[in-house]
């Protein structure tokens, strides 16, 4: 499955669908079934992904599995008011423990997110790219990455508590319920996405720019020359000639932020 056909079921399943099957399923399903159906259709595409189509177990999609699932079981906690606007939010505060609080105190995850993303296929690139990964402009790059998706994530959490807290009025187990939340979905799950997919780019262009600003600059007029991974050879190829603090004044790669938007994009099936 292509990654922009992934991005579109993605927003139809996972955003879309809730709204319709409480505004329109309410009353042939009943009330109660209806919320469960709204919640858990969205969770069950996550994992039917992750254990049918799909199939890769790293770090990106057990975080996504890991969050359906919290998501799932929190939807059998029937509440209503303030406790259902933190129970919405819960995942965004998910977000910023795994994002925010990694940087601040240990290896941010991003770098499990710059791994997996590049995609090293043999063990020598695998180390190739962790010699990368472990250079303190790189590093530097990647806890500010994971700082602004975690601070992001809490912003956005907040402003999805007050929404709920405002719009929810209804009891639980209400039509008059399921339509609220219906309404505050179409808003949050259009609103606060934006935001946090222009996170998610400008995280994911800072990291990669730090990686290819560290890259030799290309030479010859081989296709494959100005590649990832070819650069990537070069690099370590010169770091074994020449000691790494002799080798600063080598030239780097001349267009690291277009090379870096350009695998930014490509993380979200964009190119």
């Amino acid at each position: 499955m292509s990654k922009s056909l992934k991005l579109t079921l993605d927003i139809l399943i996972g955003a879309v669908a809730p709204v319709l099957i409480l505004k329109y399923g309410t009353a042939p399903l009943g009330t109660l079934q209806a919320y469960l159906a709204a919640a858990l259709v969205p969770v069950a595409w996550v994992l039917l992904d992750l254990f049918v189509i799909t199939r890769r177990f790293n770090f990106i999609t057990t975080y996504g599995g890991g969050s359906a699932i919290m998501r799932g079981a929190l939807a059998f906690w029937y509440v209503d008011g303030a406790l259902f606007a933190f129970k919405d939010s819960a995942s965004y505060l998910l977000a910023f423990l795994v994002f925010g609080v990694s940087a601040l105190i240990g290896t941010p995850v991003t770098r499990s997110i710059a791994l997996q993303g590049l995609g090293p296929d043999t063990p020598e690139r695998e180390q190739q790219m962790n010699r990368l990964l472990d250079e303190p402009t790189v590093q530097r790059a990647m806890k500010k990455s994971a700082l602004l998706i975690g601070v992001t994530n809490i912003g956005a959490g907040i402003v999805n508590y007050m929404i709920n807290y405002r719009m929810v009025l209804a009891p639980f187990n209400t039509p008059a319920f399921n339509d609220q939340v219906a309404n505050v979905n179409a808003i949050t799950r259009i609103v606060l996405v934006l935001p946090d997919m222009l996170a998610l780019f400008f995280a994911f262009s800072l990291m990669y720019k730090a990686m290819y600003a560290l890259l030799p600059a290309e030479q010859g007029t081989d296709p494959d020359a100005g590649e990832f991974w070819t650069l990537l050879k070069r690099r370590e190829d010169a770091m074994t000639l020449v000691p790494l603090a002799e080798n600063e004044g080598e030239d780097r790669i001349a267009d690291a932020p277009a090379r870096a938007a350009r695998q930014a994009r490509e993380e979200f099936g964009l190119s």
